[in-house]
């Protein structure tokens, strides 16, 4: 029994050993993952939420719904019409039974436009509704341009701030050399007057560039479909991940006619012209109206001596198109200037693509260009220089305001070259859009 109960006690404390490390361990794990998953931001996220939370981008996709419905509706013939009605009422008695032709009167009758309207008509609102479609896609490709400009400045500008705090503390620490050098009587007190002013520019800087970021920030959280103040944090950049990319502006040119929402829906306007225009001619043509009605007849013809029948009516109407010089000739006009209208928008839009693309190409190509010419050249010059004019000043070779210059050109190299990354991306971005694809490295777009 003795033994029973030790065993018992050793158990517990066990159990209670085990589950107090095991849930700690498992909140915390729970906290980074929360972590992980809310605070860092990739594009590709961005890309996703922008697609999925955008208010815009909603609004587009309802409205090229709401109109995918209209073709059936304009398609359909309209009501007809039901008519109850009371004829050859006496009017001293308005009694139903007292004359032969009084009757109570139901009625029913159709509209039925000439043939053909009604096909063109919902040929009409289909084009018009695969242009919604359309004018959502673009939308969509737009978004994902704005939403990798927005991003890839604010990587930028988080680049620029942290190597910008990096040389404030090198700055401090000169201004702690020449401090120290000047209380030795080793240097000048314009030393360190100069490294005060210098880390005091840096600070201003520092400010700017904060403030550039909440503004990049507020709009990148705007396409997002978040409250603007919404905090974001992005992946740290140590390489600048720029893919080689041959950018061939007249194959891309070429694909923009095949895949550009914007042309695909100038090329549905125009046909949707045309059938507008088929559809004004005929209006030369009438309309029609049938319908039958039953009457109603109460009481005895006086001169048969029998119960009075009741009667039927049979309908049929058309419209007469006599006004066609004042309605359908200036109709048919309108719809022949609407068509050329039509074919010569769609030849700006093209030649406002093919504008985007060659400059998006010339940006492309210069920003690549600068990027090697930073890395090949500018770079290892401006750090080799620092370290030449730092191993200098050590041995009272070099004077101090030689140093800092050094120091701040190199620094500034540092934030030209993240830029010229930065300004890479944002280019291939509005290539991308102005080609109509969602990436240069694929020959066709993928839409949802």
């Amino acid at each position: 029994m003795l033994i029973l109960t030790k065993v018992r006690h050793w158990l517990a404390i066990l159990f209670i050993s085990v589950t107090g490390c095991a849930v700690p361990i498992h909140a915390q794990t729970q906290a980074q993952d929360r972590q992980a998953a809310g605070t860092v931001l990739t594009l590709a996220q961005a890309e996703a939420l922008a697609i999925r939370h955008n208010p815009a981008l909603a609004a587009a996709g309802k409205r090229a719904e709401a109109m995918a419905a209209v073709p059936a509706q304009a398609g359909s013939l309209a009501d007809p019409t039901l008519s109850l009605n009371a004829l050859n009422l006496p009017l001293h008695s308005f009694s139903t039974t007292q004359e032969n032709m009084t009757q109570i009167q139901l009625g029913i009758a159709q509209a039925i436009p000439f043939p053909g309207k009604l096909a063109l008509e919902a040929e009409a609102a289909a084009y018009l509704a695969d242009m919604a479609a359309q004018d959502r896609q673009e939308f969509r490709l737009l978004l994902l341009r704005n939403t990798r400009i927005h991003w890839w400045n604010l990587a930028y500008l988080d680049k620029a701030l942290s190597i910008i705090r990096q040389n404030q503390d090198l700055l401090r620490n000169l201004v702690r050399i020449a401090e120290t050098k000047y209380k030795t009587g080793k240097g000048l007190q314009q030393d360190v007057l100069l490294a005060q002013l210098e880390l005091s520019n840096l600070l201003e800087r520092e400010l700017n560039l904060s403030s550039a970021r909440q503004t990049e920030a507020a709009a990148l959280n705007a396409l997002l479909g978040r409250p603007t103040n919404t905090g974001i944090e992005l992946p740290h950049q140590d390489k600048p991940d720029l893919q080689a990319f041959d950018a061939d502006a007249e194959t891309l040119k070429q694909q923009a006619r095949q895949h550009r929402p914007m042309l695909l829906a100038g090329s549905l306007n125009m046909q949707l012209a045309d059938v507008r225009l088929a559809r004004a001619a005929k209006d030369y043509y009438p309309d029609f109206t049938l319908g039958a009605a039953y009457g109603f007849r109460q009481g005895i013809n006086p001169a048969s001596g029998q119960t009075r029948q009741d009667l039927a009516s049979i309908m049929f109407s058309m419209s007469l198109p006599i006004y066609s010089s004042s309605k359908q000739d200036r109709a048919v006009d309108q719809r022949a200037a609407e068509k050329a209208s039509a074919a010569f928008s769609w030849q700006d839009a093209a030649n406002q693509v093919d504008a985007d693309i060659d400059a998006a190409v010339s940006e492309l190509r210069i920003a690549h260009d600068r990027v090697r010419l930073f890395e090949q050249g500018i770079l290892p010059q401006a750090r080799q220089t620092t370290a030449s004019m730092q191993a200098g000043y050590q041995v009272n070779k070099v004077d101090f305001l030689n140093l800092v210059h050094a120091r701040l050109n190199e620094f500034n190299t540092d934030v030209q070259y993240w830029q010229q990354i930065s300004l890479a991306h944002q280019a291939e971005a509005r290539l991308a859009a102005a080609a109509g694809l969602d990436d240069l490295q694929q020959e066709v777009t993928h839409h949802e």
